[in-house]
């Protein structure tokens, strides 16, 4: 599966995230009995045109995986279980956190991935540098703490729902405002963001990144 971006003169693959290029972006769970998770979030959570987030679902909260994950991938800490359901198909922003991600695949979906390594000092990233990644349904990955990403992206226009675990609070609303050096990114609670100027983000975000705003169906 693969799309051609002439504009900036490169091509990027899709690929499965059984290849051995996803090994720096993150890792696939195999622990863990995700199977409960996969039938709520196909079956009880929703799946709007656009795109819909939420962090915590106390429903899927209740699950017997909620505990197996807070004691094993997340060393007894506490965790949030919600989902990023939709239709998408651009990039638009990417973000990071200070901690991995797990994101539980109901439906194929693809992520868009990147280094945070490769920011700049003045907190730009070019888009050409990212890889993607079809997850199949049933499967879950660790995304890991250095990894930019953002919402999922469509497969063949069928829309997505994935299940999005992280340490509790965050992407909550934040107490404090931030503006100077990497702080200006924190846009949520352990939430830093870079969109892109076509990304139709709220005022204020930081706007940094460089290249096309990727999209998977071009």
């Amino acid at each position: 599966m693969k799309w051609n971006i002439t504009e900036r003169g490169y091509e990027m693959t899709i690929y499965d995230v059984t290849d051995e290029k996803f090994g720096k972006y993150g890792r696939i769970v195999k622990n863990i009995d995700f199977s409960g998770l996969v039938e709520a979030l196909e079956q009880k959570t929703p799946l709007p045109e656009g795109v819909v987030y939420e962090p915590s679902v106390k429903e899927l909260e209740a699950l017997p995986v909620f505990k197996e994950l807070t004691d094993k991938t997340y060393g007894e800490t506490s965790i949030q279980i919600g989902y990023c359901n939709g239709h998408n198909e651009l990039l638009n922003a990417v973000e990071y956190h200070r901690s991995s991600e797990i994101n539980v695949a109901a439906t194929d979906a693809i992520l868009i991935l990147g280094c945070q390594q490769d920011i700049t000092d003045d907190f730009t990233y070019d888009t050409s540098l990212m890889e993607a990644f079809l997850i199949p349904r049933g499967t879950a990955v660790e995304v890991y703490a250095t990894t930019l990403h953002y919402a999922p992206c469509s497969v063949k226009g069928e829309g997505f729902k994935v299940g999005v675990v992280l340490p509790a609070g965050t992407n909550y609303p934040l107490e404090t405002s931030h503006a100077d050096g990497e702080d200006k990114l924190i846009t949520a609670k352990n939430k830093w963001l870079i969109g892109h100027e076509e990304g139709g983000l709220d005022e204020g975000c930081h706007i940094g990144l460089i290249g096309k705003n990727l999209n998977i169906n071009e």
